[in-house]
């Protein structure tokens, strides 16, 4: 049975009226005649059985049906025009995948790495965009998810990354001005506003007294956290594996002992087993599973 849409141009010409408040201006943006817009807009009131514009005289104003469906088929042509760009944009040979993750892990850990496996795999493009929160993978348009393990993932194969194993950290600058051997509750410290109890659970795995360890900064995301230590303005709790870099540079230093407990463990999230993946994501799996453990071959960087 054949759908029931109305013409892409009738929907364009609709849009357009509805934006400008105008079926000149209208015309004029998409290269028509009045007229001609006119026309398309009443065929479209003629096809959905409703009245879209009120005409009074030389002027149009919008129905209240019309308003409505003017929010929807704008939406609608705004995500048409963004899905037709996207495959416009695909590798004409070779192939993609789309993969979401949580934010400070693509930016710190995953996109650093990235250049290893285009190395490795230059046919195939890696499309990255981040969640926050789990999701259902199935429908969502992507083909992989990099997160926290979640009940929320239930159904789906999920496959151990790393462990989340905080650590403070804090500029060289801040440990000089605060002069020899300062200790780490006469420091200012920062926190991840989700986890407002890292640094009193630091405390008692570590020992260290801190006498008011809910005070302090905070900050939504690590990436914001570790950006605040590196300015220094305080002492960041932040998991080891983002700052790698900074502490062999010497940009950001720990001479305090990590926290003795994985807070969260991060998964590749696959909707079917491995051997199953087509090509280009089994490739990027099986990449991601030998990275994180250490055994991925870093040729040609």
């Amino acid at each position: 049975m054949p759908r029931k849409i109305p013409s892409n141009s009738a929907l364009q010409a609709f849009e357009a009226a509805a934006r400008h408040g105008s079926f000149a201006r209208a015309a004029d943006e998409l290269a028509r005649t009045e007229g001609a817009v006119s026309r398309q807009i009443g065929r479209l009131e003629a096809f959905l059985g409703v009245t879209l514009f009120e005409r009074i005289g030389n002027r149009v104003r919008l129905a209240p049906n019309g308003a409505r469906y003017a929010v929807q088929v704008r939406e609608i042509l705004d995500r048409l025009e963004r899905n037709s760009l996207y495959v416009m944009g695909q590798p004409i040979e070779g192939a993609s995948i789309d993969i979401a993750a949580i934010p400070t892990f693509a930016t710190r850990w995953l996109i650093p790495r990235l250049k290893h496996f285009q190395n490795q795999h230059p046919d195939i493009t890696v499309h990255i965009a981040e969640r926050m929160e789990p999701f259902l993978l199935a429908g969502s348009g992507f083909d992989a998810a990099i997160h926290f393990e979640h009940p929320a993932w239930a159904g789906m194969h999920l496959h151990p990354l790393l462990g989340e194993v905080l650590v403070p950290v804090c500029s060289p600058a801040l440990l000089a001005d605060a002069g020899a051997n300062p200790l780490l509750d006469a420091l200012p410290r920062l926190h991840r506003r989700q986890n407002p109890d890292a640094w009193r659970i630091y405390a008692q795995e570590s020992g260290i007294a801190l006498t008011h360890p809910a005070m302090g900064a905070r900050y939504d995301l690590h990436s914001m956290l570790i950006e605040a230590a590196l300015a220094g303005l305080g002492v960041a709790l932040v998991p080891r594996l983002y700052i790698g870099a900074e502490l062999e540079q010497g940009r950001l230093v720990t001479p305090w002992p990590d926290g003795k407990v994985v807070s969260k463990n991060f998964c590749l999230v696959l909707p079917e087993p491995i051997e199953l993946a087509d090509g280009p994501l089994q490739a990027f799996a099986k990449w991601m599973l030998n990275e994180a453990r250490g055994l991925a071959p870093h040729r040609g960087t």
